[in-house]
This record gives structure tokens, sequence and C-alpha cells, in this order.
């Protein structure tokens, strides 16, 4: 029975993922079978060979995510370095490609180790059939945008038939959260996004105080984007009776960058700390091998979210940051290590909010890099802060928000008082972000859902919540991590 309802969980994701393309289901397919086949060789042979094995199968999903998301960017760089110049390559790179490739080196890697017995007995993975390798792999909910699961966190699920059973709490939860994460999603980031995208696209004409809640707005953007998915699939999932694991628990309360990254899109660092960072040696080699192994993974993680130096940038400030927590020259109360990587004890102590104020300032400049177009754009955002100017751009980014919450508003003063709609508009864009730091600011999805409040006036907040969203889905809206 079981092996019939996995049969239709792989069938069912498959489908929704060959909605985007079904060139993309034949790519997922054959790097599935492919990585499936090296799982199996690795469990067969001796274990010299099976590290010769394992080389070769992280060498093929480099290759294969590097052919899809990077092609374009070596080829356009090294044309460039010799001086000449090439059309960009029309490669299509397959939705979610980055996540499950991830998900197929965690496996191979974690058969590897426990064919070194370097895995615990509830992590052993050398039994895995085909099926249930491919509902890890193509699990619906988490294929296109994560979490990166690890092997045994899914797997071992499947197996657990008592688990999977249907359960009235699960559903409960399940509902709660995916409300919650809709309601993120299509109340606050898509309204953000349309005062995000235009100032972004016209970065040159921004005045400072414009470009400063520009800013802003798209930090909170991308906030509710990726926290509303992670709250949507990890709803869905406890549906079906599986647990996907947490991967985003307010990182805008982080009370320094490390802490940060503790907080957002927590299986991607888990990954990079399991699979880069120990290898290269971790914080057993050193001081400043410590530093540079941070640095190395911050910077993969910045290429892995895209194909461009101001990702590369990007990551490699976050890596600085890091590396500054782990100096130990400025701590928070709280949070003072043992040791740090040049002191003992921290040189100065901060108050815990000071530390939240900061990281969010410093993460927020950050995000110049990480959405501007391209490096020349992020500098002249950077220009545009810095010295100040005001031609009084506020006024058409706030136009923007042409939304349906204040049609009646702006059409009454379309009507009777023409002058004050520039300024309804720009009242709108204030209230938005006044909202945004409340949520964000409150309990997160979690942490309501488990408070099991089963009160009256509480559902009755979950069905107008969910009505008023699926009203708002008045157009296609995709998430910002399909494209990573």
């Amino acid at each position: 029975m079981w092996k019939l309802a996995d049969l239709a969980l792989i069938a069912a994701s498959l489908i929704l993922y060959g909605l985007f393309s079904v060139r993309f289901v034949w790519v997922l397919m054959v790097s599935c079978l492919i990585n499936y086949g090296i799982s199996r060789l690795i469990v067969d042979n001796f274990l010299k060979k099976a590290e010769i094995i394992h080389v070769i199968g992280i060498i093929f999903n480099i290759l294969l995510l590097g052919f899809f998301k990077y092609s374009n960017f070596f080829v356009s760089n090294i044309f460039t370095v010799i001086g000449k110049e090439i059309p960009e390559l029309k490669i299509i790179m397959p939705v979610g490609i980055s996540f499950y490739v991830f998900s197929q080196i965690a496996f191979i890697t974690d058969i590897k180790r426990e064919k070194e017995n370097k895995v615990k007995k509830n992590e052993k993975l050398g039994d895995v059939d085909f099926i249930e390798y491919l509902i890890y792999i193509t699990y619906f909910p988490k294929i296109v945008q994560g979490p990166i699961a690890l092997p045994y966190e899914i797997i071992g699920q499947i197996r657990d038939t008592e688990k999977r059973a249907l359960k009235a709490e699960n559903f409960r939860r399940g509902i709660e959260l995916f409300v919650i994460g809709l309601s993120k999603k299509v109340l606050l980031g898509d309204n953000l996004a349309k005062i995000a995208d235009y100032g972004f696209k016209y970065t040159y004409y921004m005045d400072t105080l414009t470009g400063a809640l520009v800013l802003i707005s798209y930090a909170f953007q991308l906030y509710f984007d990726f926290s509303g998915y992670c709250d949507m699939a990890e709803g869905v999932s406890l549906m079906l009776g599986i647990e996907l694991p947490q991967n985003f628990n307010s990182p805008y309360k982080a009370f320094s960058v490390r802490n940060l990254w503790q907080r957002w899109h927590m299986t991607l660092t888990r990954f990079f700390v399991r699979y880069v960072y120990i290898p290269l040696g971790g914080s057993r080699k050193g001081k400043l091998r410590t530093a540079t192994n941070v640095l190395i993974i911050f910077i993969l993680s910045g290429f892995w979210h895209g194909a461009g130096w101001t990702y590369i940038c990007w990551g490699l400030v976050m890596g600085i940051l890091v590396v500054w927590d782990d100096l130990g020259i400025m701590a928070v109360e709280g949070d003072i290590k043992k040791s740090y990587l040049l002191r003992e004890k921290p040189l100065v102590v901060i108050p815990r909010m000071l530390g939240q104020i900061l990281t969010f300032m410093m993460f927020l400049v950050s995000l110049i890099f990480f959405r501007s177009q391209d490096m020349t754009y992020a500098l002249q955002y950077f220009k545009q802060l810095v010295i100040p100017t005001w031609p009084g751009f506020m006024y058409k980014t706030s136009a923007m928000l042409d939304i349906s919450e204040n049609y009646l508003l702006i059409t009454a003063a379309n009507m009777y008082a023409k002058q004050y709609t520039s300024i309804l508009y720009l009242i709108t864009w204030i209230i938005l972000l006044v909202i945004s730091v409340l949520v964000i600011r409150a309990k997160n999805a979690h942490e309501i859902v488990d408070e099991k409040r089963n009160s009256v006036g509480h559902v009755i907040f979950m069905v107008i919540i969910f009505i008023w969203s699926f009203i708002s889905l008045s157009q296609v809206s995709t998430f910002i991590y399909f494209q990573f």
C-alpha cells in the first residue's frame, strides 16, 4: 500500500515540476539515475574505489550545475579578458537545479561516509531503494526552493508508516503554516516587490531618502517572500505526514551576522558547514585557516545564489562580517563565547537590541550587491546613499503601490482632490513598512502554530487572511529563490 502511495507522490511531484517545462523533468530524471547509480557503486565497492567513485559523482554534479547555471558567466568573463564579445548562450536553467544538485551531493557523500563508518546508526542509507531516493530528490514541497533536507531526514520519515499516517494535528499545523506563509508572500512580499523592482531599475534617478526606503522595502520583500515559501512548503508537507527541516527562524531578530546565518536559509548554511567547511578543516587547523574557511563557504554561498560578480561580492561581505564576529573585538550581551580568533574575551560588549540594529543595518547594506543588476548599478546605489540628494523621486516610486486595498481612496482622491493622490500612495508605502516591522518583530509562524490556539477569534482571523490573500492573487507571482 505504502509503495503505491510513494509512487503516487513521485508522480505528483514530477507532474508539478513538469508544469515549468518537460525538459526540466528529463534533466532531473537523468541526474537522479546517474547519482543513484553512483551511490550503488560506492556501496558495492571497496573503500579505495568508493573514494574515487565519490569524487567522480561530485564532479558530475558540479559540472551539471555549472553548465546550466554558470556557462554564460564563465564564457562572458573569459571573452571579456581576451577583449572579444560573444552573444549570450541560450541555456535555460532548470528550476530548482541548485537545490536538487546539493541534495544529490549530500546523498552520495553520506553514502561514502557510511562506507567509512562515519555516520550514526539512524542516518544509514546503504539500503535505500530507487523509489525512496526519488522521493527524497523530487519531493514537490522542497524541490524548487528548498529546504535542502539531509537524506535521512526525509527517507527516515518515508519508512515510518506510523508517522506518515494522516493526523488531525498535522493538518491543523499544516493549514495554519500555509495560510501564514501565503499571507506574508501575497499581502506583504508581493506589494513591496513593486517598490523594490522599480527602485533598483531606476537606480540612477534615485535620491538618498528614497534609496534608503527602497532598500528597506527590498529587505522586507526578500524576508516575506522566502519565509512565506518556507512556511507554505512546511505546511503542505505536514499535511502529507512529512516534516521538513526548519529553514527560516526570524533572522531579522539576529544579534550578530553569524547569528543571522544560523537563522536565514538554515539548511543551506548547514550544507556548507557539513560538506565544505568541516572537510576543509573547520576550526581545527588554526585561527588563520578557520577565518579562510569561513570566507570560502560564504563566497561559495554568494556564487550559489547567482552567477554574477554582485553575488560574489555579497558573499565576500557576509564572510568578512562573520569573521569580524569571530575576532572577538565586539560581542553582544548573552553571546560571549569562551574564546575568539584574536582574544579570549571581547573588547567591547554591547546591548542585545543594539546588536540587532547593527546586524540588520549591515545586512541591509550588503543587499545592494545582492539585488543590483551589475557592479556598476551597485556602486551607483552606494553613491546615491552616501551623497545626499533630493530630486523628489519618492512620489514616483510610491505610485507603484496601485493596489486593490487602496483603490477606493485613490479613486476618490483622483475625483475630488487629485493633489493628494501622491501623498496617499506615500502613506500606503509607509503603512506597509510599519506593518512589516510589526510582523517581523512579532512571533514567527512556528511560534504561532505551536501555541495551539483553538479560539473562535483565531480561526476567524486565519480565514480572513486566507480569503484576503486568495483575492489578492490577481496575477502570477513567482518566488525570488526560484531563480537560484
